[in-house]
């Protein structure tokens, strides 16, 4: 900053010596922003232990247009993973804090973590993969996708090379080489899928917007409807592959791999991001479209909000 000053012809004139503080009425600008850029610098580090140990975190979910995805670290169920419209957003407190962590202004309709580090995030116009648990991503741009508009997405749990992307108005394509490369699986289903999912024995659900849930026994290429009801998101338990959740207007809970559900918890304003814990089984989140975080503890039989943390 350029300070500017006029300055006006004086006669000179003898004047008594100042007092030893006159110094300070001349430097007192400088120290004033000095102790401000001190505040600015101190400010991040109050806030950082106001809110546990991170700075720019806030209580509760984050204010964003749409909720889309949802993962739990496979090492620490109190570490969350949402994809919203807007970016990533993390949480270290199991819901109770949240701040943006990553690819701000992507939408990250899906995430999935088939094994090990390797996370893959797809949505509309953009699909990333991440090998190291979500602290890079670089582009992924295969051969054979009509769009990266991919609204549903999923990787095999017995084979992380096979993986389905579900184009938005297209169809279904699937990859058996870790996503270099994608072919055309079914034109039926896929256009308006929202929710995807493979189960250990490579049997598929599909959450259609139009047809309902649906079930393919063939990779893909043929479905059966299951329910005639609109499914935005669908986890399968990671230690039992018949006790799935599926949300939509409320979460709905499956014991038999998906063939028959019941009601476990109503959402007033729907939801859609689900995941279990793979540390913990038993544990389970879904993120309700009113900014509510719901959680379970008893294999998704019951749930019960989490309420943000208090500030102050």
């Amino acid at each position: 900053m350029t300070i500017k000053t006029k300055s006006r012809r004086t006669k000179r004139r003898v004047e008594a010596p100042a007092p030893q503080s006159a110094p300070l009425r001349r430097w007192w600008p400088y120290l004033a922003t000095a102790a401000a850029l001190v505040a600015l610098a101190i400010a991040p580090v109050l806030a950082t232990r106001h809110n546990g140990g991170s700075p720019m975190f806030s209580a509760g979910l984050p204010h964003t247009p749409d909720y889309h995805s949802l993962l739990v670290n496979p090492s620490d169920a109190r570490r969350l993973l949402l994809g919203t419209h807007t970016g990533l957003y993390v949480s270290r407190d199991g819901g109770r804090h949240s701040r943006l962590d990553a690819l701000s202004g992507k939408d990250a309709m899906n995430l999935s973590r088939p094994a090990g580090k390797t996370i893959w995030l797809a949505g509309h116009m953009v699909f990333k993969r991440s090998p190291d648990g979500g602290a890079s991503w670089a582009d992924v741009s295969p051969s054979g996708l009509p769009s990266l508009d991919i609204h549903g997405f999923a990787a095999d749990p017995n084979d992380p090379q096979t993986l389905y992307a579900a184009v938005a108005g297209q169809g279904l394509y699937r990859s058996s080489d870790g996503g270099e490369s994608f072919s055309l699986v079914s034109h039926d289903v896929g256009g308006a899928v929202m929710a995807l999912a493979v189960l250990p024995g490579g049997r598929i659900l599909a959450g259609d917007m139009q047809q309902g849930l649906l079930e393919s026994r063939d990779r893909g290429a043929t479905w059966t409807q299951i329910v005639r009801a609109q499914v935005m998101g669908l986890a399968v338990n990671p230690s039992d592959s018949k006790r799935i959740i599926a949300t939509g207007g409320g979460i709905a809970l499956s014991t038999d791999g998906g063939h028959s559900w019941r009601l476990a918890q109503a959402l007033p304003k729907g939801g859609g991001p689900v995941a279990w814990s793979a540390s913990d089984p038993k544990l389970a989140y879904v993120v309700g479209f009113d900014r509510t975080l719901w959680r379970s503890t008893d294999d998704g039989a019951t749930w019960a909000s989490v309420a943000p943390a208090k500030e102050g």
